[in-house]
């Protein structure tokens, strides 16, 4: 059997450029006349832009500090150990960087079994450990502190989580075993399963405390110094720690049953992240703690040397770095000021984009519209919308009546766009309606303003095409609602300058948007793979394939909701203008249904009705559909729509509507909610074998977003 300090030998030679925590060790006495005691504080030696993390070295130093404790409380020469951050962070978990370069399952479950070794010493001491969960801490970081006899956590701690399940993993240096064990089944359900597959929900420092994973919560000001003389109180007797019991009847079994119906509903099965990790809670009832750490090593070696987690680190990348940096935008030193923004419209999409500006780059915002009834309303809603961030404690009331001073609405575009610096169109979807707004505000607003158009499949160059300076349109194409969805598509038209784009993108920052560059074309990148997708489903049911079948078909892909859902939300009306604008650029691929035009002719809101609380067929909506006779099974249903899809998406690339497969998959993801745990479309068709059989070659190369050949 290798020692742990071979297997984090061998594991480190894997992980070349590792930043390397220290595990720095001090002693002092505790308040109260407790006793001597040994810190360790974890430190990458780089600020909070920089969390600390466990790679295969940073495992060794700390398993180094750990025996110079161990041999000290051994000796009676302390009384306790404590573990702590540097300021701001906690740690963070396994250093992912690394975990993308394995190509073994032995390589893998050695770190799987590296970090257990290490973490599990700190609860075989001689004397009490103490974990002081100072700021951010995620999955290894949590895990760490749970080995721990007691933990304390501050207020000011912003993030707190298990995110595995949410990447592709499963809390594998504990958290699995020891949080059901700490704080019951069901809390634990919430932590590790809930909360990763809602878009990695984080907690804060009061919630942490809440769930009973800490004992004891304290103000950030001088969090270290109470948790000392706190940790000085727990050693002398004073102070009792006293934790709920644990329920391992069937309420344990109930909840296990509750998490495999969240995995359900969000994965479909598609994913085996979460099952596994709800088979070692399962398991851990029994409140066998090494047979549960072995339980997580082994699927932390089988998950890592999947195609689903490589593909959930490729998304949790493209967010977290392609995202930040878009891939073909101009020099950010040639965007200019923005100071006054105008937004032509006052209707739902106007009102939210009027919000959206005034609050992330807090400027006055002007709206306009074609009376004034409308206009009051826009304002009033936006005016509203600050109201309810007061009520909730997200701003406080100076910044509440900052913001609401800064909007306002009036009729004459020539009085509210003349100092201007950036105007927006949110209006009906006609190019001749877009072409007569845009000549207007061309007309009164600076010459070097920014004409921004929200359209989600018009020529932003036809658009463009009758001004006297088309080089300042831009395609500024956000997705609804505005304040969930960070996908802004940002559109050059043929004449669009670099200065106009560079603005764009600036604002796009300021906006907490990602900004992905698209050329112009019809309905850009989003809208054109959905509506090719949904056109392929309504083919198939205006065929004659029952529309449950149609929309079970493609439930393996555990997208967050089913295609005819999807058209509820978009509004059948908008994806039946979206076909047509298809259908005219490309005919050959692009249907126009039928049936879909029958539902908007009927004034239908959608193919559903919920008087039973879950979706079913409006018998108003059966009756209008006209169907064939041709019944497909689910599995043709979902091959002819992957390869429909996929096909589409070689073309995209062909035509140069963006850079490379990766700004698709961060479209997809950010813009339509694409499963994470699917690296996006992409790395699922080449996974699936479609994009070989449809274009006869990946889209990505092997490695990328799949396990390293």
């Amino acid at each position: 059997m290798s020692t742990t300090a071979e297997l984090l030998k061998q594991a480190s030679d894997l992980f070349p450029d590792e930043v390397v925590t220290q595990a720095h060790v001090r002693h002092f006495d505790l308040p109260l006349g407790a006793g001597r005691f040994a810190l360790i504080t974890l430190d990458n030696g780089l600020d909070h832009t920089k969390p600390t993390t466990f790679g295969p070295a940073s495992l060794a130093n700390l398993d180094a500090a750990i025996d110079q404790v161990e041999k000290e409380a051994a000796d009676g020469e302390i009384v306790g150990v404590g573990i702590t951050g540097k300021p701001f962070i906690f740690a963070v978990g396994a250093d992912l960087k690394g975990v993308e370069l394995l190509k073994e399952h032995e390589h893998a479950h050695a770190i799987g079994k590296g970090g257990h070794d290490v973490f599990k010493r700190l609860s075989k001491l001689a004397v009490p450990t103490f974990a002081y969960y100072n700021g951010a801490a995620m999955g290894g970081g949590v895990e760490v502190g749970l080995h721990c006899t007691y933990r304390t956590v501050s207020t000011a701690v912003p993030a707190f989580s298990l995110p595995e399940v949410f990447l592709g993993l499963v809390p594998g240096w504990g958290g699995c075993t020891l949080l059901p064990n700490l704080i019951g089944a069901d809390k634990a359900v919430t932590v590790i399963i809930e909360n990763s597959l809602n878009q990695n929900r984080q907690l804060k420092g009061k919630q942490v405390y809440e769930l009973g994973i800490a004992d004891a919560l304290f103000e950030g000001a001088d969090f270290l110094e109470q948790s000392l003389v706190w940790t000085a109180s727990v050693l002398k007797g004073e102070v009792t720690v006293e934790r709920s019991a644990v329920d391992r009847g069937e309420a344990w079994d109930q909840a296990v049953q509750r998490g495999r119906a969240i995995a359900d509903a969000k994965v479909h099965g598609a994913a085996p992240a979460a099952y596994r990790a709800l088979d070692i809670i399962a398991a851990a009832k029994s409140g066998d703690l090494q047979a549960g750490f072995d339980a997580e090593d082994e699927a932390l070696a089988d998950l890592i040397m999947s195609g689903e987690l490589r593909a959930g680190l490729y998304a949790f990348n493209l967010v977290q770095k392609r995202g930040k940096r878009p891939a073909g935008a101009p020099d950010k030193n040639l965007a200019r000021p923005v100071t006054k923004v105008g937004v032509v419209g006052a209707g739902l999409m106007a009102s939210q984009l009027a919000l959206l500006f005034v609050r992330r780059l807090e400027v006055p915002v002007v709206l306009t519209d074609i009376d004034q009834e409308r206009i009051d309303k826009g304002v009033a809603y936006v005016h509203t919308e600050i109201d309810k961030l007061l009520g909730k404690g997200r701003i406080g009331q100076d910044k509440a009546n900052r913001l609401k001073a800064l909007v306002s609405g009036v009729l004459d575009k020539a009085e509210g766009f003349a100092d201007a610096d950036f105007v927006i169109e949110a209006v009906f979807e006609e190019m001749g309606v877009k072409q007569q707004v845009f000549a207007q505000v061309e007309a009164v607003a600076p010459e070097h303003a920014i004409l921004a158009t929200n359209t989600s499949s018009l020529s932003v160059t036809e658009m463009a095409s009758k001004l006297k300076h088309p080089e300042r349109v831009v395609g500024f194409h956000f997705f609804n609602p505005v304040a969930v969805l960070p996908l802004l598509e940002v559109v050059r038209g043929e004449k669009t300058d670099d200065a106009s784009l560079a603005t764009a993108f600036a604002v796009a920052k300021k906006l907490k948007k990602t900004a992905v560059l698209v050329k112009d074309a019809p309905a850009f990148v989003v809208n054109r793979i959905l509506t090719r997708f949904m056109g392929e489903i309504q083919n198939v049911i205006d065929e004659g394939t029952p529309v449950e079948v149609a929309e079970k078909a493609v439930e393996p892909l555990g997208l967050p909701m089913s295609p005819l859902v999807l058209l509820e939300l978009v509004g059948p009306a908008i994806g039946l203008h979206v076909s047509e604008t298809l259908n005219k650029a490309f005919p050959d691929r692009f249907t126009v249904s039928p049936n879909l035009k029958a539902v908007v002719e009927a004034g239908k809101r959608g193919f559903y009705v919920y008087d039973s609380g879950k979706p079913e067929l409006d018998p108003e909506v059966a009756a209008l559909l006209k169907q064939g006779d041709t019944v497909l099974t689910e599995d043709q249903v979902r091959a002819r729509v992957l390869d429909a899809v996929a096909q589409e998406i070689g073309l995209m690339l062909d035509e140069g509507v963006v850079a490379e497969p990766q700004d698709i998959d961060l479209c997809l993801i950010t813009g339509a909610g694409w499963p994470f745990h699917l690296g996006g479309i992409t790395p699922y068709l080449d996974r699936e074998g479609i994009s070989e059989r449809v274009n006869g070659k990946r889209f990505l190369p092997a490695g990328v977003a799949s396990v390293p050949a």
